[in-house]
């Protein structure tokens, strides 16, 4: 990806959305843009026009943490926003090449799969930045039957959201899931724009995905930490959860989510149900397995 276009684009994005009213700034004549000018950023930052409109212009070179914190404030970006803008002026800083880690960021050690298989009341799997979905629990590979039964998905929840006509009957908020979607890669970008899959997942999904595409112009960031999930499940019916997520130690970029739902809810009773089919289906698979042939 182009990072100086990735820098300009994202500050042009959040100046156009930010109203002078917003800022306490009254008059200033017609306006022929949207949001806030580029001189009325500076001065609420306490920098120069020519200074911002460098950054604007993609250069982000030697630009302190204090004044990315002040055009942060004056474009009233949000912790996820902040936490990018800082990414993208760390990415061009000159320095050595940033290598991806030697060891594939796709092996899951055999603790963490203990782990996940000792949740047996919640659907509880590890993900990484690309969204793909390394490693679940035996109630999670229920859950997620939709998407891992078509390999063309590649176990990747971004390509299920967006290229897979299953994924909108699945997820019931399929338009806020999507743009979450969109967002956690947009902040996975940032962080690591030389991670080559990463991008080329981008890239994939920009070029088949007009729904992608759209949204990835946006530039929207957000943290997905927590917050609810309504699911229609073809086995189960409808389902509504909480969720956390949590990082892994030792793994950048690894999450660790749970689906969990209310004590007594139709829900809780659901997933039960939902248990109980995967655990015959396993137990079937395993008959069928050892039965001798005749």
């Amino acid at each position: 990806m182009d990072h100086e276009a990735e820098v300009r684009d994202f500050l042009r994005t959040r100046r156009a959305r930010t109203t002078p009213d917003e800022n306490g700034i009254i008059g200033g004549g017609r306006r022929r843009v949207t949001g806030l000018r580029r001189e009325e950023v500076a001065v609420l930052a306490g920098v120069s026009t020519d200074y911002y409109a460098r950054m604007e212009r993609g250069n982000l070179t030697g630009v302190s943490p204090e004044v990315l914190e002040a055009v942060a404030r004056a474009l009233r970006l949000d912790d996820a926003e902040t936490a990018h803008l800082h990414d993208l002026a760390r990415a061009a800083t000159p320095g050595p090449l940033r290598r991806p880690a030697r060891t594939a960021d796709t092996t899951v050690r055999p603790s963490m799969q203990r782990l996940l298989d000792a949740v047996t009341g919640a659907p509880a799997w590890v993900t990484n930045r690309r969204s793909d979905l390394l490693a679940l629990n035996p109630l999670a590979r229920a859950f997620f039957r939709p998407l891992l039964d078509d390999p063309a998905n590649q176990r990747n929840n971004a390509r299920f959201t967006f290229l897979s006509p299953a994924s909108r009957l699945f997820y019931r908020d399929w338009e806020h899931g999507a743009d979450m979607v969109v967002a956690n890669l947009r902040t996975a970008a940032g962080r690591n724009p030389h991670d080559k899959p990463l991008t080329d997942l981008i890239g994939e999904l920009v070029t088949r995905s007009d729904e992608f595409r759209s949204r990835w112009a946006k530039h929207d960031v957000r943290q997905h930490r927590t917050g609810a999930k309504r699911i229609h499940h073809p086995d189960v019916g409808d389902l509504e959860f909480t969720y956390e997520g949590l990082e892994v130690p030792g793994s950048p970029g690894w999450m660790f989510y749970a689906y969990t739902a209310a004590a007594g809810s139709p829900t809780e009773e659901r997933l039960a149900l939902l248990g109980s089919l995967a655990a015959s289906a396993t137990s079937r698979k395993d008959s069928d397995e050892v039965r001798p042939a005749r």
